[in-house]
């Protein structure tokens, strides 16, 4: 397997790995991700199927072919998502050697150069955020664990963590705002959890026994 191989497999898991949610939420309005299609690797894109929930009609879902390479970078997952979220709403002109069809489905071929990518939300970023801490990248055991969440306000996020640390028995909970540095929040996390500045003890939150509030950091 050569290099540019294994990158567009990689890149074609880390897509996978982040529409599976929307297999369940609409990606954008009531459509749904029905399936991701890998794309032999000399053609360095991915395909990604959309339609109603619990469609399984080839004549009622259309796939789009987004690709992978943008100058010498790769397109991220969150990219792909939201040029798919552009490119699925409105009307969107394709030339007549841009549609065709695949596995009975027709099939778009995206020009990311004629479409503006539809915004980073705060549920995109929120997610992420979940996401890193559930799943962290590392196989060491993590020094914070996730152990719930609540969304309070559209700029608002609760994390519920639970740490080893003898000094923060029980449940700590970190309130942080969607958006901002979130792999330089992520590394930071666990070292700020015993901020004494920022800690309030005997909130009207059962479920933990203090909150941390990282809103301003």
């Amino acid at each position: 397997m050569t290099y540019e191989h294994e990158e567009m497999v990689e890149q074609q898991a880390d897509i996978t790995g982040l529409l599976l949610h929307h297999v369940y939420a609409p990606l954008v309005e009531d459509q749904h991700v029905r399936g991701v299609l890998p794309v032999p690797p000399t053609a360095e894109a991915v395909r990604v199927v959309l339609g109603d929930k619990d469609e399984y009609a080839p004549g009622r879902l259309t796939a789009y072919e987004i690709p992978l390479r943008a100058g010498d970078e790769l397109r991220t997952p969150h990219d792909v998502a939201a040029l798919l979220r552009t490119v699925h709403t409105g009307t969107h002109i394709y030339p007549r050697d841009r549609v065709g069809t695949v596995m009975g489905m027709t099939l778009f071929t995206v020009d990311p150069a004629t479409v503006v990518p539809a915004p980073f939300t705060n549920d995109d970023w929120s997610l992420t955020l979940l996401r890193c801490l559930a799943f962290p990248a590392t196989e060491e055991h993590p020094r914070a664990r996730l152990c719930g969440f609540l969304f309070l306000a559209p700029d608002r996020l609760r994390l519920y963590l639970g740490t080893e640390e003898e000094a923060l028995p029980g449940t700590t909970a970190a309130d942080v705002r969607p958006g901002g540095a979130l792999t330089a929040l992520l590394a930071a996390l666990p070292s700020l959890l015993d901020e004494e500045r920022l800690t309030a003890t005997g909130t009207d939150d059962p479920h933990c026994s203090r909150v941390v509030d990282l809103t301003d950091w």
